[in-house]
C-alpha cells in the first residue's frame, strides 16, 4: 500500500494536542526497588495538578509479572481525579480488565505487537491468537461502558525482524476497530521510529480504518523522539504518550530506553503554538519530585534548564563562554 499525500492534514496551530502522561505505568513498570504506593498517588496528583489530564495509571497485570504495580487498586482508589480527566490502565487480558473495571478506570490500553516475534517472546502468542483473545475482553469493557485504546507495540521497527511493514501495523489496526476500539495507540518499543517510519504507519491506517483515531507513543532511544512528534503533527495525529522526566523503556526490548519525556513535549509544543493546557513550571516541579522519589538524575532536559525565557540574576552568575 502506497502512503499518499491525499491522508495528510496538519494539525493547525492553537489546536489542542492531548498528552496522556504515562509514567506511572511505563515508567514504574521497570524500577527495581518498589515505588511507595503513597509517593506513586503523590507524584500522579502532582502531574494532574500541572493541568494533564489524561493519565496512564497503572497496569492490571500479574502481581508475579511486574510486582512494581502490584498495588494498582490501591492507586487508583487513592488518587485525586479532577474534573474531566481521564484515567487509564494497560491490561494485557480479560482478568486484567475485569480488576480495571472493578477499579473504575474511564479506559484501557490493550497490547498486541506487530512483530511475530516480539509478540511470541511477549506473550507467547501469535498476533492472530492475541487479537483473537481479546474478543472476549472487548465484550466485556463494551457491557461495561469502558473505552478501549488498542496498542500496538513495535509498530516502527522490531530488534529481532527488522522492518515493519506499514501494511502489518494497518491490518492489526483495522482488526482492533472491527473489535470495537475507538483508536490504536502505535508503540514504539525499542525507539525504532523515524519520521518516514511515522508517515508511512499513520496513512496506511488512514486507508484501511477510516475513522479510527490514532495515538502516538515514541521512545527516545537514539535521540529522534521529538522529531517523530513533528512528523504525528504534520500528519494530522493530536494525542502523544509522554513520560514524566523521560522515564520508561521495555523489559522485553533489547536497547530500549525511555520515554519520551513529558516536560521536554509540553515545551516543544507550547512553543510551537499548539495548546496543551499544561502548566510547564508545575509540570516541572512533578519532574523533581518523581527524580527525588527515585533518588536519580533522570534524562529530561527541560526540568534541567526551565523554561526559554526563564531569567536570571546576573549579579549571581559567572562569566561564561560558549
Amino acid at each position: 500500500m502506497a502512503a499518499t499525500a491525499i491522508n495528510k492534514h496538519p494539525v493547525p496551530e492553537g489546536a489542542r494536542i492531548t498528552i496522556c502522561e504515562v509514567g506511572p505505568r511505563d515508567g514504574f513498570q521497570i524500577e527495581a526497588s518498589f515505588i511507595p504506593t503513597k509517593k506513586k498517588i503523590e507524584i500522579i496528583n502532582a502531574l494532574f495538578a500541572s493541568g494533564l489530564r489524561h493519565m496512564q495509571a497503572t497496569s492490571f497485570v500479574s502481581p508475579r509479572a511486574v510486582p512494581q504495580l502490584a498495588d494498582a487498586e490501591t492507586v487508583l482508589a487513592g488518587i485525586d481525579r479532577p474534573e474531566g480527566s481521564m484515567i487509564t490502565a494497560l491490561i494485557p487480558n480479560l482478568r486484567g480488565a475485569e480488576r480495571a473495571v472493578g477499579a473504575g478506570v474511564d479506559a484501557v490500553h490493550t497490547v498486541v505487537s506487530a512483530s511475530e516475534t516480539h509478540n511470541l517472546k511477549n506473550v507467547n502468542r501469535s498476533i492472530d491468537t492475541s487479537l483473537m483473545d481479546f474478543e472476549a475482553t472487548f465484550a466485556l469493557l463494551d457491557r461495561a461502558g469502558v473505552a478501549v485504546e488498542g496498542g500496538i507495540a513495535t509498530a516502527f521497527g522490531c530488534p529481532f525482524e527488522g522492518v515493519v511493514p506499514p501494511e502489518q501495523v494497518a491490518r492489526i489496526a483495522r482488526r482492533y476497530q472491527d473489535l470495537g476500539a475507538a483508536s490504536v495507540g502505535l508503540g514504539d518499543t525499542t525507539g525504532m521510529a523515524t519520521p518516514a517510519t511515522v508517515r508511512a504507519a499513520v496513512q496506511a491506517i488512514r486507508a484501511e480504518a477510516p475513522g479510527l483515531g490514532i495515538g502516538l507513543h515514541f521512545h527516545n532511544t537514539r535521540g529522534v523522539g521529538l522529531a517523530c512528534v513533528m512528523t504525528g503533527l504534520a500528519e494530522g495525529v493530536t494525542h502523544y504518550d509522554a513520560s514524566v522526566g523521560g522515564l520508561g523503556g521495555c523489559p522485553f526490548a533489547a536497547g530500549a530506553t525511555g520515554n519520551i519525556c513529558t516536560e521536554d513535549l509540553v515545551y516543544l509544543l507550547n512553543e510551537s503554538g499548539y495548546d496543551t493546557g499544561v502548566d510547564l513550571d508545575a509540570l516541572i516541579a512533578a519532574a523533581m519530585l518523581t527524580q527525588e522519589v527515585l533518588g536519580r538524575d533522570l534524562p529530561g532536559q527541560v526540568m534541567k534548564s526551565g523554561p526559554r525565557l526563564r531569567r536570571f540574576d546576573p549579579g549571581l552568575t559567572e562569566g561564561a563562554t560558549g
